[in-house]
Order: structure tokens, then C-alpha cells, then sequence
């Protein structure tokens, strides 16, 4: 049975054993990538959603999918080996949302390609760009998102259990899409990576409840339907968000407040954590 809007919603991390198991996975297909040459520029790709050789052809193999072709609204994440996806989308003349980096500043920004000069086009495809160029909406937007596109760490062919880089941003810009009323469970939700990133050992019975599955897999190489059947978050699961990631994100204290005044209850939160260290900036 899916939680209230008021009370479901997205993610957290918590410490703990169930959190050893992902970081030995990622840990793994990072070390690999960089090893076999695979790795590209941002780097190193530990820590981040790592960009590989061939992100541009497996970004052109999701073009071609039926389900790209029919959108008109892809909500794509500003990892840097989505950014051929975000060009495609925008070329395609579709709306593109990429979240606004880190959640910072707010939720997404939204492009549209007639408001973007063509020679501006691939700066509007980055974050600083998406900023500049697109409109920022807020979660009582009314707006139907009709693709995800996901980035991942490594991602399980059979099951489309994914993992992310560990700091749970993709669950929450999720659960707040699905308390939005943007999406539902019917929303395809579709990842690029390099076939290294392919793994048959992410435990779905381990999974938590707002871990993202992914519909659609394109690799330089191939496309894999996962057929999953991990069933998908229904909103923000505020148990399950700590105080340090709330503490983070300005647009969820704010959405965390007007519920409880608007319910007259206190919503609850996750155990506190020690969040995740993030990517080195400024190596290559």
C-alpha cells in the first residue's frame, strides 16, 4: 500500500553493515575503470558517477529508444557522461529538468531549446549552463515527466538494481518527482554505462526501500530491458533521511516544514550519519 504524499518521499542513508556491501561494489567497478583505461575526464572517477569511453554512443542508443522518442518531458541528472543524453533531448525539441547541483540552490531547472540560442545549446547542457539558461521550478510545479534518465555506478543487468555514488541525491530528486505528482510507478527510468559497469552481485533482498531500479540499461555496446520487478519508491520516506542530508538540502526543510504545519504532526527522521565523502574537484 503506497504512503500519503505527507508522509512518503525519499531517502536517507544509514550506518551500518547493509552500507559496507554497496561501497565494496563501487569501490571495485571505479578502480576498474581507471585501471583498464575506461575512465574519462572528470577524474579521478572515484566518488562520482564516472564518465567513461563510449558515453556519447550509448547516450545515442538511448535516443533511439521508443520511449525517447515519445517523450516529450525527459528529467535528466547532471552527471558528466549524461551531458550527450541532455544535448539530445534538447536538440530533440523535448523539456529538459536537471536538477540544480547538489540541491543547493532548489530542485530542478527546466530548458526548452526555443528558449536557447543553438550556439548555446552544449554550454546549456552543463550544470553552470542548465543554471543559467533554464527556468527553476520548485516542488508545487504542475509538470508530467515522462523519462528518467539515471546515472549509476554499476547496475545489475538481470534485476535493474543500480547503484548510485552514495550520496543518495537520484532517490530524493525520485521521491520528490513521485510526491509532485510528476511521476509514477509506470515512469521508465533509464541509465548509460560502460559495459564494465555491468555487475551480477548487488543483493536485491539488501536494497532499501527508496533505492532506485532501473528500467532500461545502454551501453556503447547494447541495450538491456531489466523487465525489473523492484518495485519503486512512492515518495520521500522521511525515517529514512538524516538530519545531516536534511541539513544539506534547503528545498526538503522547507517541504518538511509546510507538512507539518499543514498536518498540525511532526514528521520523523533517520538515525544520524556520517555522510559520504564527495569527489576530488579540480584533478583530472
Amino acid at each position: 500500500m503506497a504512503a500519503e504524499p505527507a508522509e512518503a518521499a525519499a531517502v536517507g542513508t544509514s550506518d551500518g553493515e547493509e552500507k559496507q556491501w554497496k561501497w565494496r561494489i563501487r569501490k571495485r567497478v571505479w578502480d576498474l575503470m581507471e585501471a583498464e583505461g575506461i575512465a574519462r575526464d572528470p577524474r579521478p572517477v572515484h566518488h562520482r558517477i564516472p564518465n567513461f569511453d563510449g558515453a556519447a554512443s550509448a547516450a545515442d542508443k538511448l535516443a533511439k529508444l521508443e520511449v525517447f522518442e515519445k517523450a516529450r518531458c525527459v528529467k535528466v541528472d547532471p552527471d558528466s557522461p549524461l551531458k550527450q543524453v541532455r544535448f539530445l533531448t534538447l536538440i530533440g525539441g523535448k523539456k529538459l529538468l536537471t536538477p540544480q547541483p547538489r540541491l543547493e540552490t532548489g530542485f530542478l531547472s527546466l530548458l526548452e531549446s526555443q528558449f536557447v540560442p543553438t550556439e548555446y545549446l552544449p554550454e546549456a547542457c552543463s550544470s553552470v549552463g542548465a543554471s543559467k539558461y533554464g527556468k527553476p521550478i520548485g516542488l508545487d510545479e504542475k509538470i508530467k515527466v515522462d523519462l528518467i534518465v539515471i546515472g549509476s555506478v554499476a547496475v545489475d543487468p538481470k534485476t535493474g538494481a543500480r547503484l548510485g555514488k552514495g550520496e543518495g541525491f537520484a532517490e530524493l530528486e525520485h521521491g520528490m518527482l513521485h510526491y509532485m505528482g510528476a511521476i509514477d510507478d509506470s515512469t521508465v527510468v533509464v541509465t548509460t554505462v560502460h559495459d564494465t559497469q555491468l555487475v551480477d552481485d548487488i543483493p536485491v533482498e539488501k536494497l532499501l526501500v527508496h533505492d532506485v531500479p532501473v528500467d532500461i540499461i545502454c551501453t556503447p555496446t547494447q541495450v538491456i530491458f531489466t523487465n525489473t520487478a523492484i518495485p519503486k519508491a512512492q515518495g520521500i520516506y522521511w525515517e529514512k533521511l538524516s538530519p545531516e542530508k536534511l541539513g544539506q538540502i534547503p528545498i526538503l526543510r522547507e517541504l518538511k516544514r509546510q507538512i507539518e504545519e499543514e498536518t498540525g504532526k511532526t514528521l520523523s527522521c533517520g538515525p544520524s550519519e556520517k555522510l559520504p565523502p564527495t569527489a576530488e574537484r579540480g584533478k583530472r
